[in-house]
C-alpha cells in the first residue's frame, strides 16, 4: 500500500541530533524517538523508527566507515548512549557511563567503531563498540555544547563549550589539551573539520601576509582547518597546526522581503556549520532567520557568501536551523537541514536550490478531517497550535501542505469543513476558542466572541435552530456552527456574525421538552447528514436524539455506561436507504454500538423512547474508543480508532472486522479528548463496587478542572509531548516537541477518518499493546503531580479533626451540644484547644481565639508564616501581623495595602521593612517605587543608582526633582562614566550634554576615533561653544580623511571652522602636490575624491598654488595682514623631522606644510624665509631616504634648477650670512640630485647601446660605438654638470670636515656599545677610557666648526667625490683642480672602511 508520512518534528537546540549515512538514510531525534528516512534528490520516505529512550533524544550520528553504515548511535537526556542497527531497527549495545545530561556525540571517521560523547559537566567518554571498552576524560571544567573527531588524526577531538572556548585534545595522551582556541565569546554550537588534511592558504589569512611566505609550512602540512559556529554571530576558521584562528566570518543580516527587522532574531540565533566532503574551500552555515549560506573561503572581497534558495521566495527555512548533514547521491551533493519551523529540507549544493521539503508535526494530532467539497484536502489539528491543510492529490509535491497559525494560541482539538462552501474550515482549540478559517485566502481567521470555559472537543455544521432560525430565509445562514466543549455546553455560532453572542442550545432543549431536572453535561454531537436530526452524547453515557429545528427529543439511547467520545451518522448516498438511520457511538469502554433509529425518527411517539438494545455490537478493541468514521465509498463500513493504537475496519451488517491497521507506538491521538482525562484520574481510590452513573459524573467534573493536553511524557507509550505555539514564544523553550506520524492513506478509507495516523506494513504490534497497558499502569501515580494541587488549609489542625472515624465525629456533635446548652457548667471540655480544637469554630469567640492560637503555633513549627499572619489579621491584630511578617521577611503587597488602617507611622515603617525585603530579593525597581510612596525620593534615587539602574534613577529624578538639583547632574555624570567604560559612547555623550558638560560630550564621542565620530564630535563642540576643541577635532578628522585621500570631505570639515583657514591652505597644497606626483612613480594609490582645481597641469607649481588660494580661499598678496596672520598660525604647527620610517602620506603632508609656508613667505616677499622653508621641503625627501621624492620636489619647486636658486639669492641681503648658508644648502641639494640624474641617465643610455642588436644578429661595430660615445660625451660637456661652479658647491670642505667628524663620533660610539655588550676588551686592545678620550677630542673639533655649517643639511661630500671620480672615467675629464680637490678630500676625510671600499669599487 502506498504510504506518505508526516513524522514528528526533529528536536531543537541540539548540536548533532540528525545525521545521514552514505546510503542516503537520514536519522533524526524527535522527542524520545529516532525516525529513519530514505532520502533521494526527488523525495523522502519514512522507513521506520528506533524506540527505547525514555527521555528526549539529544544526539544522533551514523558510523561513517565503509560496510558499517547501518550502525548508528543516539544519546538521550536519560543519560544513556545506545548503539542501533538501522537496517534491522534493533538495539545492539548501550552504556550509561555519563552521570550528567549528554550534549554531544560523534563517530570517529578514522578509528573504527570509536564513539565519542560529551556531557554538560565537561566529561568526554570514548566508547569502542567492538571491544565494549570505555575511557573518560575531563579536559576542561566547562559545559560541553558540541564535539567533533578529526577525520585525519585518529586521536584528535575538538570540543566546543558553552562559554566560547574550543579545545583540541589527544585521547592517546590521556585527554591532554593540544590547543586552546580562544576567540568566541558565546556558546559554540557546531564544529566541523576540513575534509582536506593539509592547510592550504586561505584568502585573508594574516599569517600569509606577515611572514612573507605562501603560508604552507611543514607544520601547516601536518595540520587541518577546523570551523566553528558560535552564538556570537561569527564563524571562525582555526589552524590546528598553529593553534590560532586564521579567518573570521561575520554573519550577514538578511532582511526578508516585505518584513521588518525582528529585534529578537539575533538573540534567538543558532549557528551550525557543516564542511561538505570534496569541498575544502567551502563551508555551509546557518544564519539569523533560517537562511542557509555557503561561504567561499578562497573568495576575495567583503561578500564571501552565497545564499541557498535565493532564486525564489519560500525556499528557505522561516526559523533558525539546528542541524545540517550531507551525502552524495549519484553525481549530486545533497544537504539535509532541520529547523525550528518544523520542516526538513533537502538542498542541491551545486545549484544551491531546494530539492524538496518535508513538513513535520510539532504536537499530537488531535483531529483529522477531509473536505467534503475539495477532493483530497485533509485538515490536521495539531498540538503545536497550528492547522495543516494537506492537498493529498498533488502530483508534483506529495507533501503540499499549507500551515495556518494566525489567531491560534493553543492546541487545535477540533476541525469541521463546511459541507457546501469550499475552503471554509471551522476549528476549536484547547483554550475554548472557536473560529473559521478560509484556507484559500490569506485573511486572518474569524474568531467567535463566545468562548468555551474548557477544551473544544467537537465541531459540527448543521441547520440553524432558534433563536438563529427565526427570520426570513435571506436573513439567516443555511448552516450554523455547533461546538461542544469540556464544560458540557453546546453553543450555536452564527458564521455570518461570529462577533455576536453564541446561543446555548440547552435552553431550547429545556423549553421544548419541558425538562425540569438537570441536563447532563454534553460530550459530543453529530448532525444527521440531511440536517433533520441531532444526536448528542453525554457524560453519563446516554445519547439523546432530537428533531430539528425545535430540538424535540425523539429518543434516548442508554447503552453505554461511560462518557461518549464519538458519535457518527451513516452517510445518505448508500444503496440501502435504511442505512442512513444507523448511528455509531464509542465511549471510554472498548465496545462500539450501532443503533438503528429509523422507527424513532420516522414514527416518533409523543413520549420519548428509551432504547437499551443496540442494532450491532462491535467488540475487539482493548481500550477506549477515540474516534469513528463511516466509509463514504461503501455501505455499512465503519472504521474505529482506539486507545490501543489500532484502527479497525468493520462490516457493520455482518458484525465482523474486515481489517486492522497497526503500527502506532502509542495511542491513536486524532481524537484524544475525554478518554485522556479519565486516564489521568487512574490513581484515584476505587471502590470495590462499581456505581455507573455517579462514578462517571464525578469523573467528568474532575475532568473539567484539567486543561486538555497535560498528558505525561510518553503517555500510553506515545513518547511525545505537546509543543508551544509558534506565535507564543516557542523559541524560549529550548526543546522541541513532537507527535505521532500521519500517513496519507486516510483518503482511501473515509472522508473523515480522524484517529488513524500511521501504518507500517509488516510490523508486529501485539507486544506494543501489552507494553502500553503495563506502562500506563506504572505511570498512573506520576500523573497526580500534573494535577492542580489543592491549596494548603489555613486551619490544618481543626480540619484534620474532621477526618476521623464516623463515631468520633458524631461524638463531637454531642459534645458541642452539651457545651452550648450547659450554660458554662461543662468544665471538662475546653473548646478550641487540645482534643476539642475543632469545636472552637462552632462556639464563642474566646474558643475561636484559642483555636487560632494553637493553629498559629502549628504554622510556626511548619514554617508557614504567611498562614500565621493571616490568622492574626483575622483576629484584628493588624500591627502584630505586620510586625511578625516583617520580622520573618514575609511581607506582601496585600499586607502593605492593609497597613494604613493602623496609621501613617505603621504604614511608613512597614514600607521601609518591605523595601529591605524587596532589596534582599533583588526587586530594586519595586523597592524604589515604595520609597517614593513615603516621600523618600532621594533614598529611592540612591537605591536605583547603587544597583546600576541609572536610566530609571534619572527618569525618577527628572520627574520629581528641580532641574538645578545637583543630584540630577551627579546621576548623569555617574552613568556617563559607566557607559564610557563599557564603550557606549553615544549614550554617554547624551548624559554629558544633559549635565552641561559639553566638552566631555564631544571628547567621549571622539573616543571611537573613526571619521564619522570625529566629525560628529567636532560639530557638537562647535554648537556647544567649545571652539578650541572643535578646532582640534575638525583638524584631526580632516587628517584622517586625508589619509583616505578624500579631499572634498576634508575641506568640507575644515570649512566649518574659520580658524582653520591656514590648514585649509595646507590641505589644498597637499591635494595639488598629490595630483602632480600621481603622474610619477611616487604616488601609487587612488584618490577617493578631489577638487577640479587640483587637476595636474603644465603651470608652475607655486604659481598654481597662489592662483588656487586666491580663487578658492580668498588669500592673495593684496591682503598682507591676513597672509601674515596665516603664516604666523602655521609656523606654530609642529612639523617633526623626517625619518625613514615615516609613511609616505604623512611625509607628503609635512612637505605640504613647508611648501605652504614657503608660498606664504613669497606673498609676504620674505625671501630669507622662502629659502629656509624651501630647504626644509627639499630636505625631507633626502632625510627620509626617498631620492625620487626629493628629485620630484626639486623639479616642482626649483623648476629652473640653479637659475631659480640664483634668482632667490639675488633677493637676499649680501650681509645676511645665515641666508647665504641656507642658499648654499639649497644649491647643494639641487646639484646633488642633478648629479645622480645625469649619472643614471648616462648608465641607461650606455646599457641600451651595449645591448642593442641589428637585424642580422651582429652587434654594432667598434667604429659606430665610438661615434655614439663621442656624441654622448660632447653633449655631456655642454651640460651644466661639468661646470666648475657646480662641483664647487658640492665639494665643500667645511661640510666634509663636519661630516667626517660626525662619522668618527658615530663609529666610536658603536665600538663603545659593542664593548659594553660583550663585557670584554676590543680586539685592538682599546680600552673604554681611550675611546672616551677620542670622543671628547672629536667633540672639541665639532665645536670649532661654525654653527651655521652644522645647523643646515648638506649632501654627503665624500659621496659626491666618489661619484665625481667614477663619472670622470666615462665622461671627458673634469678640470684637474676639481679632480685634485676631490681626491684630496677623500684622502683627508674618507678614511672609514666603508668609504674606502666604495672608492676602490667605483674608481679603480
Amino acid at each position: 500500500m502506498h504510504q506518505r508520512h508526516l513524522p514528528a518534528s526533529p528536536n531543537w537546540y541540539c548540536s548533532r541530533c540528525s545525521d545521514i549515512n552514505g546510503k542516503g538514510v537520514l536519522g533524526f531525534g524527535a522527542k524520545n524517538t529516532i525516525y529513519l528516512l530514505n532520502v533521494t534528490a526527488s523525495s523522502p520516505a519514512v522507513t521506520g523508527e528506533l524506540t527505547g529512550h525514555t527521555e528526549r533524544v539529544s544526539g544522533f550520528a551514523f558510523c561513517p566507515h565503509d560496510g558499517q553504515e547501518r550502525i548508528c548511535a543516539s544519546t538521550s537526556d536519560d543519560k544513556t548512549v545506545k548503539i542501533w542497527d538501522a537496517g534491522q531497527k534493533i538495539l545492539l549495545k548501550e552504556h550509561n557511563v555519563h552521570q550528567s545530561t549528554i550534549s554531544a556525540v560523534h563517530w570517529s571517521p578514522v578509528q573504527k567503531l570509536l564513539l565519542v560523547t560529551g556531557d554538560e559537566k565537561g566529561i568526554v567518554v570514548c566508547y569502542w563498540f567492538s571491544s565494549n571498552d570505555t575511557q573518560s576524560f575531563f579536559p576542561e571544567p566547562r559545559t560541553i555544547f558540541c564535539l567533533s573527531c578529526s577525520p585525519h588524526e585518529e586521536n584528535y577531538i575538538a570540543v566546543g563549550y558553552k562559554d566560547g572556548m574550543i579545545v583540541v585534545i589527544d585521547i592517546s595522551k590521556k585527554g591532554e589539551v593540544i590547543h586552546r582556541l580562544r576567540g568566541h565569546d558565546d556558546e559554540i554550537h557546531a564544529l566541523a573539520w576540513c575534509p582536506q588534511p593539509r592547510e592550504e592558504p586561505l584568502y585573508g589569512r594574516s599569517e600569509d601576509k606577515t611572514d612573507g611566505s605562501n603560508g604552507v609550512t611543514e607544520a601547516a602540512e601536518m595540520g587541518c582547518y577546523l570551523a566553528s559556529g558560535s552564538r556570537d554571530q561569527t564563524v571562525r576558521i582555526w589552524s590546528t597546526a598553529r593553534g590560532k584562528g586564521v579567518m573570521t566570518l561575520k554573519l550577514p543580516f538578511l532582511k526578508r522581503r516585505g518584513s521588518g527587522v525582528d529585534p529578537v532574531v539575533k538573540e534567538r540565533l543558532w549557528l551550525t556549520v557543516h564542511w561538505p566532503k570534496g569541498q575544502p574551500s567551502q563551508i555551509v552555515s546557518s544564519c539569523f532567520s533560517g537562511e542557509i549560506i555557503m561561504w567561499d573561503l578562497m573568495k576575495s572581497g567583503k561578500q564571501k557568501w552565497s545564499l541557498l534558495g535565493s532564486s525564489s521566495d519560500g525556499q528557505n527555512h522561516s526559523r533558525i536551523v539546528f542541524n545540517m548533514s550531507s551525502f552524495r547521491s549519484g553525481d549530486r551533493e545533497l544537504l539535509l537541514s532541520t529547523s525550528m519551523d518544523r520542516e526538513i529540507k533537502c538542498w542541491d549544493l551545486a545549484s544551491l536550490e531546494c530539492c524538496w521539503t518535508l513538513p513535520t508535526l510539532g504536537g499530537f494530532v488531535y483531529c483529522l478531517s477531509f473536505s467534503p467539497v475539495g477532493t483530497g484536502c485533509l485538515a490536521l489539528g495539531i498540538g503545536d497550535s497550528m492547522i495543516r491543510v494537506w492537498n493529498t492529490l498533488s502530483i508534483q509535491n506529495q507533501y503540499d501542505i499549507k500551515t495556518f497559525w494566525q489567531g491560534i494560541k493553543s492546541k487545535v482539538t477540533a476541525l469541521a469543513w463546511h459541507p457546501l462552501k469550499e475552503g471554509t474550515l471551522a476549528f476549536g482549540t484547547d483554550d475554548g476558542k472557536v473560529g473559521i478559517n478560509e484556507v484559500y485566502s490569506n485573511k486572518p481567521p474569524q474568531i467567535s466572541s463566545t468562548y468555551h470555559h474548557r477544551t473544544v472537543y467537537s465541531l459540527s455544521w448543521g441547520p440553524p435552530v432558534p433563536p438563529m432560525s427565526f427570520g426570513g430565509s435571506g436573513d439567516k445562514p443555511s448552516y450554523s456552527l455547533y461546538s461542544c466543549a469540556g464544560e458540557g455546553v453546546i453553543f450555536q455560532h452564527d458564521p455570518w456574525k461570529l462577533s455576536g453572542e453564541a446561543s446555548n442550545i440547552d435552553k431550547l432543549i429545556r423549553d421544548t421538552n419541558n425538562i425540569k431536572h438537570k441536563i447532563p453535561p454534553h460530550t459530543d454531537l453529530s448532525w444527521k447528514p440531511d440536517g433533520s436530526v441531532l444526536a448528542i452524547g453525554n457524560e453519563d453515557g446516554s445519547i439523546e436524539v432530537l428533531k430539528a429545528p425545535m430540538l424535540k427529543l425523539l429518543c434516548t439511547v442508554q447503552q453505554h455506561h461511560k462518557i461518549i467520545n464519538s458519535l457518527r451518522w451513516h452517510h445518505e448516498h448508500s444503496s440501502q436507504n435504511e442505512l442512513q438511520y444507523l448511528l455509531a457511538s464509542g465511549s471510554t469502554n472498548a465496545i462500539v454500538y450501532v443503533h438503528d433509529l429509523k422507527s424513532a425518527i420516522e414514527t416518533p411517539s409523543e413520549i420519548p423512547v428509551l432504547m437499551t438494545e443496540s442494532f450491532r455490537t462491535l467488540s475487539g478493541h482493548t481500550n477506549k474508543i477515540t474516534s469513528l468514521a463511516w466509509s463514504p465509498h461503501h455501505d455499512g463500513r465503519l472504521v474505529t480508532v482506539c486507545y490501543d493504537g489500532t484502527a479497525q475496519v468493520w462490516d457493520v451488517l455482518k458484525e465482523e472486522p474486515v481489517c486492522n491497521y497497526r503500527g502506532h507506538s502509542g495511542s491513536s491521538l486524532a481524537c484524544k479528548k475525554r478518554v485522556e482525562m479519565e486516564k489521568k484520574r487512574g490513581p484515584q481510590k476505587k471502590s470495590k463496587k462499581k456505581k455507573a452513573a455517579p462514578e462517571k459524573r464525578g469523573m467528568k467534573a474532575e475532568e473539567r478542572e484539567l486543561p486538555l493536553g497535560e498528558e505525561i511524557k510518553g503517555a500510553a507509550g506515545s513518547g511525545a509531548e505537546e509543543g508551544q505555539s509558534e506565535n507564543d514564544k516557542e523559541e524560549e523553550e529550548r526543546e522541541n516537541t513532537d507527535g505521532p506520524s500521519v500517513t496519507g492513506w486516510y483518503r482511501e478509507i473515509s472522508v473523515d477518518t480522524r484517529g488513524i495516523e500511521r501504518v507500517q506494513n509488516g510490523e508486529r504490534f501485539s507486544h506494543a499493546v501489552k507494553r502500553e497497558v503495563k506502562e500506563e499502569k506504572k505511570r498512573e501515580k506520576s500523573d497526580l503531580s500534573l494535577k492542580k494541587r489543592k491549596p494548603r488549609s489555613i486551619l490544618p489542625l481543626s480540619t484534620s479533626m474532621d477526618h476521623r472515624p464516623k463515631e468520633e465525629l458524631q461524638q463531637d456533635c454531642l459534645t458541642l451540644a452539651a457545651v452550648r446548652y450547659s450554660h458554662g457548667q461543662s468544665g471538662t471540655c475546653v473548646t478550641g484547644s487540645g482534643d476539642h480544637i475543632q469545636l472552637g469554630l462552632f462556639t464563642d469567640r474566646d474558643a475561636l481565639y484559642r483555636m487560632f492560637q494553637e493553629e498559629e503555633e502549628s504554622h510556626v513549627e511548619a514554617g508557614h508564616y504567611d498562614s500565621m499572619v493571616y490568622l492574626r489579621l483575622w483576629k484584628g491584630d493588624l500591627i502584630g501581623a505586620i510586625n511578625l511578617a516583617a520580622e520573618k521577611g514575609e511581607l506582601t503587597d496585600h499586607l502593605l495595602s492593609l497597613a494604613p488602617m493602623a496609621g501613617y507611622q505603621v504604614w511608613a515603617r512597614t514600607v521601609e521593612a518591605y523595601v529591605k525585603q524587596l532589596c534582599h530579593h533583588e526587586q530594586f525597581l519595586k523597592a524604589a517605587s515604595h520609597l517614593v510612596s513615603i516621600h523618600k525620593l532621594y533614598e529611592a534615587i540612591n537605591l536605583l543608582k547603587n544597583h546600576q539602574f541609572y536610566r530609571e534613577a534619572i527618569a525618577l529624578a527628572s520627574a520629581r526633582l528641580q532641574p538645578e538639583d545637583p543630584v540630577l547632574k551627579n546621576l548623569f555624570m555617574s552613568w556617563a562614566a559607566v557607559l564610557e567604560k563599557d564603550g557606549h559612547y553615544a549614550t554617554a555623550a547624551k548624559c554629558y550634554l544633559a549635565a552641561d558638560s559639553n566638552f566631555d560630550a564631544a571628547k567621549v564621542i571622539a573616543k571611537k576615533g573613526d571619521v564619522i565620530s570625529l566629525r560628529t564630535a567636532a560639530n557638537l563642540a562647535q554648537i556647544s561653544g567649545e571652539s578650541e576643541l572643535a578646532h582640534s577635532l575638525s583638524l584631526r578628522c580632516a587628517k584622517d580623511l586625508m589619509l583616505f585621500q578624500d579631499w572634498a570631505a576634508a575641506q568640507e570639515v575644515l570649512r566649518t571652522q574659520d580658524s582653520l583657514l591656514g590648514h585649509r591652505l595646507v590641505f589644498s597644497v597637499n591635494e595639488i602636490l598629490t595630483q602632480r606626483l600621481a603622474d610619477t612613480d611616487v604616488v601609487t594609490w587612488s584618490v577617493a575624491s578631489s577638487h577640479t582645481w587640483s587637476k595636474s597641469c603644465e603651470e608652475n607649481f607655486l604659481s598654481m598654488v597662489h592662483r588656487v588660494w586666491q580663487s578658492e580661499f580668498g588669500v592673495a598678496a593684496t591682503d598682507l595682514v591676513q597672509v601674515k596672520m596665516l603664516h604666523q598660525q602655521l609656523r606654530t604647527v609642529e612639523n617633526p623631522p623626517a625619518t625613514t620610517s615615516v609613511p609616505l602620506k604623512h611625509l607628503l603632508f609635512h612637505i605640504s606644510l613647508d611648501v605652504t609656508l614657503c608660498a606664504l613667505s613669497q606673498l609676504l616677499c620674505d625671501w630669507p624665509s622662502v629659502l629656509e622653508e624651501l630647504l626644509q621641503a627639499l630636505t625631507r625627501g633626502y632625510e627620509a631616504g626617498h631620492f625620487t621624492l626629493m628629485a620630484e620636489m626639486c623639479q616642482l619647486l626649483v623648476t629652473q634648477g640653479l637659475e631659480t636658486v640664483t634668482f632667490y639669492k639675488q633677493k637676499l641681503d649680501s650681509t645676511d650670512e645665515r641666508s647665504l648658508v641656507i642658499s648654499q644648502s639649497v644649491e647643494a641639494l639641487v646639484c646633488y640630485q642633478l648629479m645622480y640624474k645625469k649619472w643614471w641617465n648616462y648608465s641607461a643610455e650606455t646599457s641600451a647601446l651595449t645591448n642593442n642588436t641589428i637585424s642580422n644578429g651582429h652587434r654594432l661595430t667598434e667604429k659606430n660605438h665610438s661615434e655614439v660615445e663621442a656624441n654622448c660625451n660632447g653633449e655631456a660637456q655642454s651640460d651644466v654638470i661639468f661646470s666648475e661652479g657646480f662641483w664647487k658647491v658640492l665639494l665643500s670642505e667645511p661640510h666634509a670636515n663636519l661630516q667626517a667628524t660626525q662619522r668618527a663620533i658615530a663609529e666610536i660610539q658603536r665600538r663603545v656599545t659593542s664593548l659594553i655588550q660583550q663585557h670584554n676588551p676590543c680586539k685592538d686592545s682599546e680600552s673604554l677610557s681611550t675611546l672616551t678620550a677620542r670622543v671628547a677630542e672629536h667633540h672639541k673639533a665639532l665645536a670649532a666648526i661654525p654653527e651655521l655649517v652644522n645647523k643646515y643639511p648638506f649632501p654627503d661630500v665624500m659621496e659626491c667625490c666618489i661619484v665625481l671620480l667614477h663619472m670622470e672615467k666615462h665622461f671627458t675629464p673634469f678640470p684637474p683642480h676639481i679632480h685634485s680637490k676631490a681626491t684630496t678630500l677623500l684622502c683627508k676625510y674618507g678614511t672609514t672602511e666603508l668609504l674606502c671600499k666604495a672608492w676602490k669599487r667605483l674608481t679603480q
